[in-house]
This record gives structure tokens, sequence and C-alpha cells, in this order.
């Protein structure tokens, strides 16, 4: 890179660099996320990745039962990080106050039906 002075700049020219500068920064930004979340996993990587860090006898166990996303090619096991980690999130388990919340709601709903 070389060494540029400038000794005199107009405000929509300073203004273009600096949007030039940002947007250039958050493209890179984008696509870092994106090949973070598109990462491909082998049965000991996603062993590693879960947070429990279950044994593989436990992963094939969900293989088999069908309850984790998986692709299975040329008799390879392989788990998408994403799929993964949308997995994760459907595990909450909602809390005492929001199952009282929902079955009031769904009492609600019948009463007005009736």
């Amino acid at each position: 890179m070389q060494a540029v002075t400038i000794t005199q700049i107009t405000p929509p020219e300073l203004e273009t660099l600096i949007e030039n500068s940002i947007r250039k920064v958050l493209s890179l930004q984008k696509s870092e996320q994106q090949n973070e979340t598109d990462h491909w996993f082998d049965l000991n990587e996603l062993c590693n990745y879960l947070p429990d860090k279950p044994a593989k006898a436990t992963a094939y166990g969900w293989i088999h039962a069908g309850t984790i996303p998986h692709h299975k090619g040329k008799k390879k096991l392989r788990f998408l990080k994403s799929e993964i980690d949308q997995w994760l999130k459907t595990g909450k388990r909602n809390t005492v106050a929001e199952t009282a919340n929902e079955a009031e709601n769904y009492l609600k709903k019948k009463k007005g039906k009736l």
C-alpha cells in the first residue's frame, strides 16, 4: 500500500471515501459470518462442537432415532453447522410461567368458541 498525502479534499469526496470503506468492512464481515455458519462437521467434530460433548454412541443413537439433522453420502455422515445450531435452539424448554400462560390462552380460545 502506498502512502498518500491529501492536501485538500471536498466534503462529498470525504463522504464517498468513508462510505466505500464502511461497505468494504461490512462485506468482509458478512462473508466471514457466512463461512462460519455453513461449516460441515464430521462425527468427531460434531461431538466436540456440541455443548455436552456427547460420546459417538450417543450421536449415533440420535441419528438412528432421526432426532438430529444429518446428511449421509458414500457411507459418511456429515452435519451442517447452521442446522445443528437450529436443532440446539429447538430444544428449549418452557418455564412454568410460559406453560401456564399457554394453557390460559388455550382455555380462553376454547371458551370463545363455545
